[in-house]
């Protein structure tokens, strides 16, 4: 009664419908709506009977007929949600965020300081808060509800604030593309209309010419190419105006791919085309980094360091991100850094020093820009000495004036040669598409000074490609403390076995009989063997530029993994494996063990279990299993199969 009193308990009303809708149980609301609705199926499940009451029960009639007495509605909600959005910065029904915080769930931001306001003015903050309710309306909006929303967003007012405006144009877009999947394009084309961000005006376009309106899309275009409200906008606008109008019948980035250059690499391994791209460059001379959204974003995280991470620039703990990135005022407010990093940017030694002494003070601290690797700097240095100062300024621009907009879509790699010639690829493989950001990107780099452009991968069966066919004979199964016992590879290149790797192992720990059994390695002949890391360096140089083959490889690959690791070295390699080729290639045996395959196919396997014997016998498993990539490969080539 006092929660009543104060109005912290509400009857529903007509404005809770919904929520009231969902609450009830199914049988409830179908006891009602067969009440107003004579013809209504029964077997409507329970989402389809509040879609049904909302469309044809109106509120007031299916209210009095609900036993309400026993539904409370939550009061003052609206300003509990506003306090919590001027500390969030979102929506948020509860405080579950400070108890996963008191729980170590979620981190939460330690920088000394005090926090700011999210917004320098009551209506900026209101107007923010206006669009956060839309979107969690239509987060949570059905077919009837998106319906009224697009009716209603006709009379949202223009937003007064730029970053409101930004806001209310990425909800008007996500309210747009709902629209499009529950079948409404022409309740999706008003909502669009009343938006000003490039993906929003490339939908009105589309769906223009989709539905026959060519001259108004023209229009549309036409005022993009004569006011373009950004980059991509004049990008997309200049693309498809070509297309449609003039006698470019392809893409920009359809065109970008078909004359891209083109590599040619073994088709093993096409599990990672960007490493295999970079190795092929590498072998090449030139230096190659894998680098994509990486580079740009630590360099401006590094070089703004106690701008983009101080608590002071942030709205609450929970804030890894400054507000003056959010809303577009770094530039304004930290001019004199911007200054200072500008020049620093044409003294390379001054900035590698710079980048190393923040490194090693703050490595593996949290921040909102970047994350951090064990090889972030090398990359950067590459960057500082080979590129052009004034081209590198004008990537950072891009962080400084429209954070949020320049965070994604950057090249693969990044190559450097002995001529200071720095060059980004993206890496496309056979099906990829070149998305518009990745293009905006490419240009965006071109226009500072860069080379830029798109590589494609073809997959062939290439003879030059080295092999390493491995076996290991271990202490037992797949484990942290099983050891490897005896290392045996061979290197094969064209069919042919051009060299071997034998070496018995101390494992520093017992082998079980049963083992010893099996192998034939006993404890007595691994007394005096080395250990693995007096043989690391020579395996790695054997296995070098190679891709590891093995039966059954992630048994072995596992193995020689884990002694890197223990080490302390990274072990990464290209894998193939001759069990699950053969199943596939020659599919329809009784068993794909490599004792029964080697009787199938005739292969010498004297002494099974023992490393060399057993690497032997695969890489002529190997033989056959290229033999039979190169039949498909070709095929397809030809347009076979």
């Amino acid at each position: 009664a006092s929660l009543r009193a104060k109005g912290w308990l509400l009857p529903p009303s007509t404005e809770h419908y919904a929520d009231v809708l969902r609450f009830l149980k199914r049988a409830e609301i179908q006891d009602i709506v067969l009440a107003e609705l004579s013809g209504a199926s029964r077997s409507l499940r329970k989402g389809e009977l509040v879609e049904l009451a909302l469309e044809s029960v109106p509120a007031e009639a299916f209210l009095s007929r609900v036993s309400t007495g026993r539904i409370v509605v939550q009061g003052h909600c609206r300003s509990i949600r506003y306090l919590l959005f001027l500390f969030f910065g979102r929506i948020q029904d509860g405080l579950s965020q400070f108890t996963m915080r008191d729980l170590g769930l979620v981190r939460v931001n330690h920088s000394p300081g005090s926090y700011e306001p999210r917004f320098s003015e009551r209506e900026q903050a209101l107007g923010h808060f206006r669009v956060e309710e839309l979107r969690y309306a239509v987060d949570r909006a059905g077919p009837a509800e998106l319906a009224r929303l697009a009716a209603e967003s006709l009379e949202w007012p223009a937003a007064e604030f730029a970053s409101v405006a930004s806001a209310r144009d990425k909800l008007l877009y996500s309210l747009g593309q709902k629209l499009e999947r529950a079948g409404n394009k022409d309740d999706a084309l008003n909502v669009y209309r009343q938006a000003e961000s490039s993906q929003c005006t490339e939908r009105v376009v589309r769906l223009l010419f989709a539905a026959g309106n060519r001259d108004e899309a023209r229009s549309y275009l036409e005022r993009c190419l004569d006011a373009p409200r950004s980059d991509e906008e004049w990008l997309f606008a200049n693309d498809l105006f070509a297309r449609k109008f003039g006698k470019k019948r392809t893409s920009v980035r359809t065109d970008l791919l078909r004359d891209a250059e083109e590599l040619l690499l073994d088709e093993s391994q096409s599990g990672c085309p960007e490493r295999a791209a970079a190795a092929w460059y590498e072998a090449q001379g030139k230096r190659a980094y894998r680098v994509e959204n990486s580079l740009w974003r630590t360099l401006f995280g590094l070089l703004f360091w106690d701008e983009v991470t101080a608590a002071s620039g942030s709205g609450s703990p929970f804030d890894f991100l400054p507000q003056s990135l959010s809303d577009g005022s770094f530039r304004e407010r930290h001019a004199e850094r911007i200054e200072t990093v500008s020049e620093m940017l044409d003294e390379p030694v001054r900035l590698k020093r710079h980048l190393l002494k923040v490194s090693t003070q703050h490595y593996g601290q949290a921040n909102g820009v970047f994350r951090w690797r064990r090889t972030t700097l090398d990359a950067l240095f590459a960057l500082a000495e080979h590129a052009d100062p004034a081209a590198i300024r004008a990537m950072l621009d891009h962080f400084i004036d429209a954070y949020l907009d320049s965070r994604y879509g950057y090249p693969d790699l990044m190559l450097v040669d002995a001529v200071d010639d720095v060059r980004f690829v993206e890496i496309k493989a056979e099906g990829d598409a070149l998305r518009q950001n990745q293009l905006l990107r490419l240009e965006q780099l071109k226009a500072a000074g860069f080379r830029a452009d798109v590589v494609r991968m073809r997959w062939v069966l290439d003879p030059e490609q080295d092999y390493v066919v491995v076996d290991v004979e271990t202490t037992g199964g797949r484990g942290e403390q099983h050891r490897v016992t005896e290392i045996g590879a061979v290197r094969v290149r064209d069919g042919r076995l051009i060299e071997e790797f034998s070496t018995l192992l101390n494992p520093q720990r017992t082998i079980p009989p049963n083992i010893s059994r099996l192998t034939g390695i006993t404890p007595d002949m691994v007394i005096d063997a080395p250990y693995f890391v007096d043989i690391a360096d020579d395996l790695e140089r054997f296995l070098e530029g190679a891709i590891f083959v093995a039966h059954n490889v992630e048994f072995d690959y596992g193995f020689i993994a884990r002694e890197f690791r223990r080490l302390g070295r990274s072990f990464r390699m290209p894998k193939l494996c001759t069990c699950a080729s053969m199943r596939k290639l020659y599919p329809g045996r009784s068993s794909y063990s490599l004792a029964n395959l080697c009787r199938d196919f005739d292969i010498p396997l004297k002494n099974h279990h023992r490393a060399l014997c057993d690497a032997q016998a695969a890489a002529e498993l190997l033989v056959l299993i290229n033999e039979k990539r190169g039949e498909s490969l070709g095929d397809r080539d030809a347009g076979i199969g």
